[in-house]
């Protein structure tokens, strides 16, 4: 029987070069394309799911944000204007530091709760409560 070194050893000896690390927690970046004078995002859907947000939520957020007129038609969001990707990943990140981190521990195991018409982010980790804006 081997000793526990020996197994230790050899387990470090078989790990891959390189162990996916990095963060838990992700975002992936928009995809999407421009029609005429439109711009079409085929996975905000999955962006909101993947934060554990309500899609509509994401989407008001962004039309503010970018100032522009957009709605949700067959799964895909058609913006009014013509966006670059670049500036809609830059405001989804800012969505997600206001309304997916937490304040305190900075993890993103959050939640929105509204209590008497306040939108408040709790967080399960922390167990913190800050108030956000409403959209």
């Amino acid at each position: 029987m081997k000793s526990y070194e020996d197994l230790l050893t050899k387990a470090v000896e078989e790990l891959p070069e390189q162990v996916k690390g990095g963060e838990r927690f992700t975002v992936d970046k928009i995809k999407g394309h421009i029609e005429g004078n439109k711009t079409v995002l085929v996975n905000l859907k999955k962006i909101a799911k993947d934060l554990e947000r309500d899609e509509t939520h994401l989407l008001k957020y962004l039309l503010r944000e970018l100032a522009t007129p957009g709605k949700i038609i067959r799964g895909r969001v058609i913006l009014g204007t013509k966006v670059s990707a670049g500036m809609i990943n830059k405001k989804i990140k800012k969505y997600v530091s206001e309304f997916v981190f937490c304040a305190e521990c900075s993890k993103p195991d959050t939640s929105l709760t509204e209590e008497k018409g306040i939108t408040y982010l709790k967080c399960q980790a922390c167990g913190a409560k800050k108030p956000v804006k409403n959209i």
